[in-house]
């Protein structure tokens, strides 16, 4: 398989395509794209459109705009438990700039920090979120945070237009979030792990079209006071969900419902089980003490 990995919009970004003389289009393509979403959604960037919306209230860059309606999709079919209007409290638990810069904070640093949330996050402020043909108005309140989903959405279109512009079967993973668009014979193959650059352990299993998706507690966690912290939020309180599963692994016809699936998971629990049962989603969840529960047609590990 022939394919290029570099490090963007803070993650691990791979492409794979099945037909060798296409990978430097690909690759451009790939690169102009992602270049394009971190100026659009980036909440780490003072001049992405995406700070300019949490400023102001109002935005009209047309890739935020897509990516902010995919994200209230997913709020609406998770009934809130896939959040947009999180930002604030992320921002209040330390996750207010790049993840490597949180991960390397000094001691000091996380000694003097407190972990608390004075009032809890305002019910499904995401429904007061507009959108028009060209602008999206926000509530002044909120801050907006497309962590859960925008990656997702990127990897789903990006391999789309790959494919199209180059007639290869193409596969995007954007740091656990996968998009297949076409497949070799024998599917792609995909190590399932909590962290998507380690090569050990986990389960392989072979995709044809669709994501997967995985979202985990323990890769993005980072310390504040004496508490472990990670970034998937419960829009009921504002706080890290707790670690019922150190991961979550979804399959569906999109990355975007495997990602909206997984993270739903995390935030439901002991629940998530019977949740992504009765939606018929193929899953495998990693309990906090090892166990491992599959869920649908998820396929069984090889003995």
């Amino acid at each position: 398989m022939n394919g290029v990995r570099f490090e963007a919009i803070g993650t691990t970004v791979h492409l794979l395509v099945t037909e060798p003389k296409v990978l430097p289009a690909a690759e451009v393509i790939l690169r102009e794209f992602i270049a394009d979403l971190d100026q659009a959604c980036s909440r780490f960037r003072d001049d992405s459109a995406l700070s300019e919306l949490n400023r102001t209230g109002q935005a009209t860059h047309p890739m935020l705009l897509a990516a902010l309606r995919v994200a209230l999709d997913a709020a609406e079919q998770t009934d809130g438990l896939v959040d947009p209007t999180l930002g604030t409290f992320m921002a209040n638990l330390g996750y207010d700039r790049t993840f490597a810069e949180v991960a390397t904070e000094t001691a000091a640093e996380v000694r003097t920090a407190s972990v608390k949330v004075i009032q809890p996050p305002r019910r499904q402020a995401w429904r007061d979120i507009e959108i028009s043909d060209d602008t999206v108005t926000a509530p002044r309140d909120v801050r907006i945070d497309l962590g859960a989903t925008a990656k997702a959405w990127a990897a789903d279109t990006v391999a789309k237009q790959i494919a199209d512009a180059t007639g290869s079967a193409v596969l995007v993973n954007l740091g656990g979030d996968i998009a297949a668009a076409g497949s070799p014979e024998d599917g792609w193959s995909i190590r399932v792990t909590a962290d998507h650059k380690d090569d050990e352990g986990g389960q392989v299993v072979a995709i044809h079209s669709g994501g997967l998706a995985t979202s985990s507690t323990t890769v993005r966690q980072w310390q504040r006071g004496d508490e472990l912290l990670h970034h998937v939020l419960d829009p009921a309180t504002g706080l890290p969900a707790p670690r019922i599963w150190r991961y979550a692994t979804v399959s569906a016809a999109s990355c975007v419902d495997a990602n909206t699936a997984s993270t739903a998971a995390l935030v439901l629990g002991e629940g998530a089980p019977h949740w992504l049962a009765a939606r018929g989603l193929p899953a495998r969840l990693v309990s906090a003490d090892g166990k491992i529960v599959t869920v649908a047609e998820w396929p069984e590990e090889e003995k």
